[in-house]
């Protein structure tokens, strides 16, 4: 009679990617920004430890900013941050909401 199998521990996952439901507030303020002209492109990287959703003013240029997930930082400064061109930290933490804020003040100019 065979033994039965212990079941097997989740395998880690091989890539971090980005879910759906973090998808839809990136992608929401992704168009006001081309709706406003500021932005024209973007491109979303997936590698073993972080996901990268970069966004470019024209193609051929550096990222204007990158929205990264470590889910490896979770438990201390936060899975998510928003980086600038020159790769300073314009806000970090685990409310994705709260992260892209930093950038939805771009979207707000006075009215002269």
């Amino acid at each position: 009679m065979p033994t039965p199998l212990a079941p097997r521990p989740a395998a880690p996952p091989d890539r971090v990617a980005f879910h759906r439901t973090e998808l839809g507030p990136i992608l929401g303020l992704y168009g006001r920004m081309v709706a406003a002209g500021e932005w024209r492109d973007y491109g979303i990287s997936c590698l073993r430890d972080v996901a990268v959703f970069s966004i470019f003013r024209r193609t051929a240029e550096n990222p204007l900013y990158r929205i990264e997930k470590r889910p490896a930082l979770r438990l201390r400064q936060g899975q998510y941050a928003v980086f600038g061109m020159e790769g300073q930290v314009l806000k970090r933490g685990n409310d994705l909401a709260a992260v892209l804020r930093v950038l939805e003040r771009k979207l707000i100019r006075a009215v002269e």
